[in-house]
């Protein structure tokens, strides 16, 4: 499962309506072999969620699709 800390969140995600760069999720969820962010971007104010997929048997928490 991936680490839950502030290190391991993505950063400047660009954001999906203007490209703008995010510097880390507004929000996370997490359960078993996903994991969920909600990005707002102050820019342009768009939001939008981005989904992670995890091989649950992955100990290092490489995503499959995101």
């Amino acid at each position: 499962m991936p680490g839950t800390g502030l290190t391991d969140l993505p950063k400047h995600n660009p954001c999906a309506q203007c490209g703008q760069p995010i510097a880390f999720p507004e929000w996370t969820e997490q359960t078993p072999g996903r994991t969920a962010y909600l990005w707002h971007c102050y820019a342009c104010d768009y939001r939008f969620e981005a989904v992670a997929f995890f091989d649950e048997r992955d100990t290092d928490g490489a995503a499959l699709a995101a």
